[in-house]
């Protein structure tokens, strides 16, 4: 299945897809977004989440204090509202982290087109290489049980060493999952 029908077909998937699809349909987050070219990434949509997985939503976003305005005015009434500004890997994001429906969502910021943000390409590679290696998944969601994040869980069980995010994205190009020009440096 292509990536850009992981969302769709969570509408039909099993019932935590179904209900984190409803979730993001009555929030509107992909509509309400959509200048700033939302992708719900992570584990979720690709059938590795275990209790308490978030719903991630990357965003492709250049002025970064008019983002974090109108992420205040949408969603500061909502439970467990938090809004940071950080650097990560050298670039500034914005991050917003609220509950909507016993969901937790993280609405992700930063100046990057959204197809070479590493939420994206790590989600790539994860589901290329779940749909090559349909034991890999329960294989993962067992490390994730004990505590592993979903990339150390993956970079565990494919012998990659090192910096997990990075190996990750070294092993999709080296395998030609993702192209090297389609990481931004």
């Amino acid at each position: 299945m292509p990536l850009s029908d992981l969302f769709e077909n969570m509408k039909t998937g099993n019932e935590k897809q179904q209900s984190a699809y409803s979730a993001i349909i009555e929030l509107d987050v992909l509509n309400q977004w959509s200048s700033y070219s939302p992708v719900l990434c992570g584990t979720l949509p690709i059938g590795i989440d275990i209790s308490g997985s978030d719903l991630d939503i990357i965003m492709e976003v250049h002025d970064l204090d008019l983002f974090e305005e109108k992420l205040q005015k949408a969603y500061n009434c909502l439970d467990g509202f938090t809004l940071k500004r950080s650097r990560q890997k050298g670039r500034e994001v914005v991050i917003a982290n609220f509950i909507f429906r016993d969901f937790e969502f993280e609405l992700f910021g930063q100046a990057q087109p959204v197809h070479k943000q590493h939420a994206y390409l790590h989600m790539m590679i994860e589901h290329k290489l779940l749909q090559t290696f349909p034991a890999l998944k329960q294989k993962v969601i067992h490390l994730k049980q004990q505590g592993y994040k979903t990339e150390p869980a993956f970079c565990k069980l494919l012998d990659i060493t090192g910096d997990p995010y990075e190996g990750l994205i070294r092993f999709g190009v080296e395998k030609g999952i993702i192209l090297k020009q389609t990481i931004y440096v």
